[in-house]
C-alpha cells in the first residue's frame, strides 16, 4: 500500500498544478536511504514505484540506527515494542480494541477529581517534530486530566534544531524520568526506532505517511456512537466489541488516500470489526494497489456512486506538502470530489460525515456540510481526548515503575 498523510496548509486557488521538484533543486543535498519493507512508501515517493517503503533518513534518524518495520499486512511481530506502546493498529487484536474502548468509557464516566488522582505525578513526554493542533492538545489535556505531568518538546525549540538525533532525544527524555513518549514525526517508522532506543511505551501520534492509530480508534468510537439504536444497545449489553460489530456499515474515505496515514489506519482497523471500506479519489491520489492493504477494502472512482453506498463518509484534505511529483487540477478535483449540500442530499442524506482535520473549507468539503446536522467532526475531537486518555492509561499501566498509590485510587 502506498503512503498516507500529514496535515496543514492553506487553500490553493485556481487550478495551478503542484510542480515536481527537479533534480537541480535537490543538488548538493545528501541523504541516506533506509529501505524498509512494507506496503507503503515514505516521503518523496513517486506513485509509480512498487509498494516498498523507501525512507529518506533525516539528521533526526541516523543511518546506523536503521530498523526493519513490521509488515503492514496481517499480524506484525512486535518484538522489541513495549506492551504499552501503540504504534500501529495492526498490532491490536479485536480484544485489544475492546479493552481500549472499555477503558475509555470507564475513564469518561469517572468523576473529574478522582480521575486526576489515577496517574498523579506520572511523567509523560510529548515529542512533536511536526505541527499539530488536535492531536497534540488532546494528548496533553488527556495526560493532565489523569493527573500526569507533561513536558512538550518541539523540533523548533529544543536541541533537535541543533541536529540531535531522535535516539539521543529519546534517551534524554527517559533519563529525565519520562515514563511514556508521545511521538509525531515526519518520517515513517520513527516510533519503532524510538521504542527500540528507549524501551519506553511509545504512542504514535502520526509518523510520516505510515499510521495514526489513535485517530483510527477515535473514528471507531465516533462511528459506534452513531450506530442504529438497536446495534448500540447490543454493544452496551454485551460490553464488548467483536469482529462483527460494524457488519453492514460502509465507510467511504475520500481524497488523498496515497499519503494519508489516517486512511491507512482506518483501513487496517475497521474491516477487523466487519466494516466495508471504500476508497474514493482520482488515480493520482489513489493508485489501484491501494485496495491491497487488506480484506474489506475496495476502490470506487465515482464519488456519487460511492456516496450511495455509504453510512459514513470521511473526507481528507489535499495535502500539498506531500505532493511532490504530482500535478493536481484543483478546480477539477472540487468539481468531482468536493462534498457539498446538493451532493450529500441527493446521494447520502443519512450518512455521518467525518474529517480528521484540519478542514480546508471550500476545497474538499463545503462549510454547510462541516457545520451541518450530518457532521460529527467536533464529536471526533471530543472522542479523541477520551481515547487518548485510555491509551495513556494502557501505557502507564504497562510501565514497570507504576505508581502504587495511584493504582489503589483506581
Amino acid at each position: 500500500m502506498a503512503p498516507f498523510c500529514h496535515r496543514s496548509g492553506t487553500m490553493l486557488n485556481g487550478s495551478m498544478p503542484i510542480k515536481r521538484k527537479t533534480a537541480a533543486n535537490k543538488a548538493g543535498r545528501k541523504t541516506h536511504a533506509a529501505k524498509i519493507a512494507g506496503n507503503g512508501a515514505g516521503n518523496g515517493h513517486s506513485s509509480s514505484i512498487r509498494p516498498l517503503l523507501a525512507l529518506e533518513v533525516s539528521p533526526s534518524i541516523s543511518p546506523r540506527n536503521k530498523i526493519a518495520i513490521p509488515q503492514f499486512h496481517g499480524s506484525a511481530a512486535t518484538g522489541f515494542l513495549h506492551p504499552g506502546s501503540a504504534i500501529s493498529v495492526s498490532h491490536f487484536s479485536v480484544e485489544d480494541v475492546d479493552r481500549i474502548l472499555t477503558e475509555a468509557s470507564e475513564l469518561e464516566a469517572m468523576p473529574v477529581a478522582r480521575r486526576a488522582l489515577c496517574y498523579a505525578k506520572r511523567r509523560v513526554a510529548l515529542l512533536f517534530y511536526e505541527s499539530s493542533t488536535r492531536t497534540r492538545t488532546s494528548f496533553e489535556l488527556a495526560a493532565k486530566s489523569l493527573g500526569a505531568d507533561t513536558a512538550l518538546v518541539s523540533a523548533l525549540s529544543s536541541s533537535i534544531e541543533k541536529g540531535e538525533s531522535l535516539k539521543d532525544t529519546g534517551i534524554t527524555l527517559r533519563s529525565l524520568g519520562a515514563e511514556c513518549i508521545i511521538l509525531r514525526h515526519p518520517n515513517s517508522g520513527a516510533p519503532y526506532l524510538l521504542a527500540r532506543s528507549t524501551g519506553l511505551p511509545i504512542l504514535n501520534a502520526g509518523d510520516g505517511s505510515h499510521e495514526h492509530p489513535s485517530q483510527a480508534l477515535l473514528d471507531l468510537r465516533t462511528i459506534l456512537a452513531h450506530l442504529p439504536p438497536s446495534a448500540r444497545t447490543a454493544v452496551k449489553q454485551n460490553h464488548s466489541i467483536h469482529d462483527r460489530v460494524l457488519q453492514g456499515v460502509t465507510v467511504t474515505i475520500v481524497g488523498d488516500i496515497l499519503h494519508s496515514r489516517v486512511a491507512r489506519s482506518n483501513a487496517l482497523l475497521l474491516p477487523k470489526l466487519g466494516a466495508r471500506v471504500v476508497f474514493c479519489g482520482p488515480q493520482v491520489l489513489l493508485p489501484e494497489y491501494a485496495a491491497a492493504i487488506g480484506p474489506g477494502v475496495e476502490i470506487e472512482r465515482n464519488f456519487e456512486r460511492a456516496l450511495k453506498q455509504s453510512n459514513v463518509v470521511m473526507m481528507l484534505r489535499i495535502q500539498k506538502e506531500r505532493l511532490a511529483g504530482l500535478e493536481i487540477d484543483l478546480e477539477e478535483y472540487i468539481e468531482q470530489y468536493q462534498l457539498h449540500k446538493q451532493r450529500l442530499a441527493a446521494f447520502a442524506p443519512a450518512a455521518i460525515i467525518l474529517h480528521p482535520g484540519p478542514v480546508i473549507r471550500g476545497l474538499e468539503i463545503a462549510s454547510e456540510i462541516t457545520d451541518g446536522p450530518n457532521s460529527a467532526i467536533a464529536e471526533q475531537v471530543y472522542h479523541g481526548s477520551i481515547i487518548r486518555m485510555a491509551l495513556l492509561a494502557r501505557a502507564l499501566d504497562a510501565y514497570p515503575k507504576r505508581n502504587e498509590h495511584s493504582s489503589k485510587r483506581r
